[in-house]
């Protein structure tokens, strides 16, 4: 007689050390913008991201004040060293943002926007704007210190790689290892970059952190950026100590339930998939909107939701916890939303615009079962799809960041990455590739949308005009169907029984929050207890 699964209450938190555990290691994969997600475990900025309502905390920065609309003052953190003993202070900020101004990032306006930063004080610093800049405290976020060696390294002496403030599309914050930061953790091996990053790095606590009383608690951090998918998985579910911590498709939570050694966390996201089309210089037929429209009204989302999502996530492409989304998002749905894409009349009718239309798509391995159902449905009206997967993310960025300017040599007509939500809790991060002038985008020339982001760009998400904005960015995004438009997916992770992780829903894994207990494979003496590779009981976090 079949009796029902029990599942056992998640006790590791109960169980966990409270401070650094000294031989403590965890092993974690990052298949979608690793050099984001560990950036603030390595680098301090004045905040950092946090799993609170507004979606950051003062890091650097003890308070700040907005003088007017161009001008913000910080008070700074006293006692605070680099990772190479150096001191913190006013004027580290005034050197590392002069380097900034030098060679910034360029994926928001803070390039054109930011003017200087003038000393008040050793711990007081005023930033002062060209004009009014609603995202300032987003961009904040990203403008992080270095040591004045690392300013003044040219390249890296092993790679030839310029490194520092290099006017990349990304941020260049992981370039080089060495004791460069503020964050709890030292980048001690590999680098980590949009465009170049090795296999895996390795970070170690740091010694001079300033909140140590606290944190970090795992003493090494191993952080891989290429594997197999499905390998992945399986080093978590059945191979103890090869792997702690990993994104699943959502098809594998039954699988990761049962495993002996991995459970299942699961949080609601600020994330968006982004499936650009290629309106640069990729199949002339995508030029037609109706093109475009029938494209995305062939896909049945409600099955991608239930079948490829396992009903983790959201119908809307933008996701509902956003600020100014959740205001609009659930009557901002375009029409082809509510149609029915298996009704007779409309597969013939999308038949008429699409049959022996065929697509190059690039994407990485951890989308396959998406794309096996995207392909599915589109196969029903005569699309054929030509998909090219990898393992590394830098295979996708390489020809998207190279299409806006027409320059790239791998033909690609549909690119996917996982667009997560570095801009922390703000919809730039879903919004920034209409911003047709940039390199992020493959759009054709679009001055009303670009417009439309200029407006985002002024205004706060506080302000009871940014849903309005918002509105506007994402009607005119359906209506030229812009995108291959799917659903929002929630963070699901599979994660070493013996780990205490609560993921943030925004591209931001907070490792030095990371515990372990006294059985993780780093520290354990003897076997795994036989008990303790009972199902576990699924953990959902942040979801009030």
């Amino acid at each position: 007689i079949l009796q029902p699964l029990t599942l056992r209450p998640d006790d590791a938190a109960q169980r966990a050390q409270p401070g650094l555990v000294a031989g403590s290691h965890i092993k974690v994969f990052i298949p979608s913008l690793p050099y984001l997600y560990t950036s603030h475990s390595i680098n301090g900025a004045l905040i950092k991201p946090s799993d609170n309502e507004q979606g950051w905390e003062y890091d650097m920065a003890t308070s700040h004040a907005q003088i007017d609309d161009t001008t913000y003052e910080f008070k700074l953190r006293e006692g605070v060293k680099f990772q190479d003993g150096t001191d913190f202070n006013a004027d580290a900020v005034v050197l590392n943002m002069e380097y900034f101004k030098k060679a910034p990032v360029k994926y928001s306006k803070i390039d054109k926007v930011f003017d200087h930063v003038e000393k008040i004080d050793n711990y007081t610093v005023r930033f002062y704007l060209t004009e009014k800049y609603g995202s300032f405290i987003n961009d904040a976020i990203w403008m992080q210190f270095y040591t004045k060696t690392y300013l003044e390294t040219n390249e890296d002496p092993v790679t030839h790689e310029k490194v520092g403030w290099n006017g990349k599309a990304n941020c260049p914050n992981l370039s080089m290892p060495g004791p460069f930061g503020l964050g709890p953790y030292i980048l001690e091996e590999g680098y980590i970059e949009g465009d170049r990053q090795t296999p895996k790095a390795v970070l170690r606590a740091n010694p001079y952190y300033w909140n140590k009383e606290h944190y970090p608690k795992v003493e090494t951090v191993t952080v891989y950026t290429q594997l197999d998918i499905d390998e992945a998985s399986n080093m978590v579910l059945y191979e103890d100590g090869r792997l702690d911590i990993t994104v699943i498709p959502p098809e594998e939570k039954v699988e990761t339930i049962l495993a002996p050694y991995g459970k299942l966390v699961i949080t609601p996201s600020t994330d968006n998939i982004a499936i650009h089309m290629n309106l640069i210089n990729g199949n002339p037929r995508l030029l037609d909107r109706d093109v475009r429209r029938a494209l995305n009204e062939a896909l049945n989302r409600k099955n991608l939701l239930r079948f490829v999502f396992e009903d983790e996530g959201y119908l809307s492409p933008f996701s509902p916890w956003y600020p100014g989304v959740s205001k609009v998002w659930d009557h901002v749905m375009p029409v082809w939303f509510d149609t029915d894409p298996y009704a007779p009349e409309v597969q013939e009718r999308l038949k008429a615009v699409l049959h022996g239309l065929k697509r190059k798509v690039l994407t990485q391995d951890r989308y396959r079962s998406l794309w096996r159902g995207i392909e599915t449905q589109l196969t029903r009206v005569g699309v054929t799809l030509d998909i090219e997967f990898t393992t590394s993310e830098k295979n996708i960025f390489g020809p998207l960041l190279q299409t806006n300017a027409g320059k790239n040599e791998k033909k690609w007509d549909l690119l996917i990455w996982g667009n997560d939500d570095w801009y922390f809790n703000h919809p730039f991060t879903a919004f920034f590739v209409f911003r047709t002038d940039n390199v992020w985008s493959t759009v054709f020339p679009d001055s009303t949308m670009n417009g439309y982001i200029d407006e985002m760009f002024r205004t706060s998400v506080d302000d009871p005009g940014f849903a309005g904005v918002c509105e506007k960015i994402m009607r005119r995004a359906y209506e030229e169907s812009y995108m291959l438009f799917v659903p929002t997916p929630n963070k699901v992770f599979a994660v070493n029984n013996e780990v205490v992780f609560r993921p943030y829903k925004m591209a931001c894994i907070p490792l030095w929050k990371i515990q372990v207990t006294d059985e993780h494979w780093s520290v354990r003496q003897g076997d795994y207890p036989p008990a303790l590779k009972q199902p576990l009981e699924i953990v959902r976090t942040n979801e009030n």
